[in-house]
């Protein structure tokens, strides 16, 4: 694993104030955010979330996002597509199978609007 730098500064000022490290991987770029804290309704509490963006990210965009634990609904409902594990750097990974498709908007999304993207997958999960 090698250290890299995120490409514009509105990505690193999107990340501010969250614990995290970049890895670059297979061509990616990963950010690694640590514990990320997890709305209620959901367990853990918090769990490290992997994004894996692609060569040309913003203007390319990502697809999917994985935790490190399997985050589960607290009253034992199934989340879908959550329970596939996909090894990264040595880590095992539970991917979330989401995609932002035609969504995603060049030039103007982002960082900052990726995380919010994972976000609401995530308040959706939990509702």
């Amino acid at each position: 694993m090698s250290m890299i730098n995120l490409r514009l500064p509105g990505d690193i000022a999107a990340l501010e104030g969250l614990p995290y490290a970049t890895v670059s991987d297979g061509g990616m770029v990963c950010v690694v955010i640590d514990g990320l804290e997890l709305p209620a309704g959901l367990v853990p509490a918090g769990s490290d979330l992997l994004l894996r963006l692609p060569a040309g990210f913003p203007d390319s965009r990502p697809d999917m996002f994985w935790f490190a634990d399997q985050v589960a609904r607290s009253d034992g409902r199934a989340i879908p597509a959550t329970d596939l594990v996909e090894q990264y750097f040595g880590r095992s990974w539970y991917r979330w199978s989401r995609h932002v498709g035609d969504a995603w908007r060049p030039g103007i999304d982002d960082m900052r609007s990726y995380l919010a993207y994972v976000r609401r997958c995530l308040n959706e999960a939990a509702a």
